[in-house]
């Protein structure tokens, strides 16, 4: 069994071979956009779980699993040209939702800031900075008259 070392420089070199073989030399048109966002291949090299995603989102995910696994003995090849195992590990594609919602999250976010007054403004009823602007001081004296009035 590789040491965890080593599982992580096979699975980061099965991501950029993918990657690489994806954008430079398929013609299905199914995956076009596809990224590959992840690779994890077990420790007995058994299998190779490989997360992707696209850029038309979860609507291209069928269309995009169903390319890849047509594909599959191709990148298996192109994958055993590149990297020297003993065993190449049998290709399973799986949808990746993460960069979606990481989208919907910086959408999330940009509209609450869109919606919160900005920190340069002033809150409503304050004084403007303008110093043309003559602000009257309370006359606290007057409130005083007044709850006097009011209590007797």
């Amino acid at each position: 069994m590789p040491s965890p070392l080593r599982m992580k420089r096979i699975n980061e070199r099965f991501k950029e071979v993918l990657s690489e073989t994806l954008l430079s030399q398929t013609d299905d048109p199914r995956l076009n956009g596809v990224m590959i966002t992840d690779v994890k291949v077990d420790r007995e090299l058994d299998y190779a779980n490989v997360y992707v995603s696209s850029l038309g989102g979860r609507e291209q995910a069928r269309e995009a699993i169903e390319g890849l696994n047509h594909a599959r003995g191709f990148l298996k090849y192109a994958l055993s040209m590149q990297i020297d195992l003993r065993l190449m590990p049998k290709l399973r594609f799986f949808w990746d939702p993460t960069p979606e919602n990481a989208s919907r999250i910086d959408d999330l976010i940009a509209h609450l800031q869109d919606d919160t007054p900005a920190a340069s403004e002033a809150p409503a009823g304050a004084p403007d900075d303008n110093p043309d602007q003559l602000v009257e001081p309370l006359d606290h004296a007057d409130e005083d008259e007044a709850s006097a009035d009011d209590a007797g």
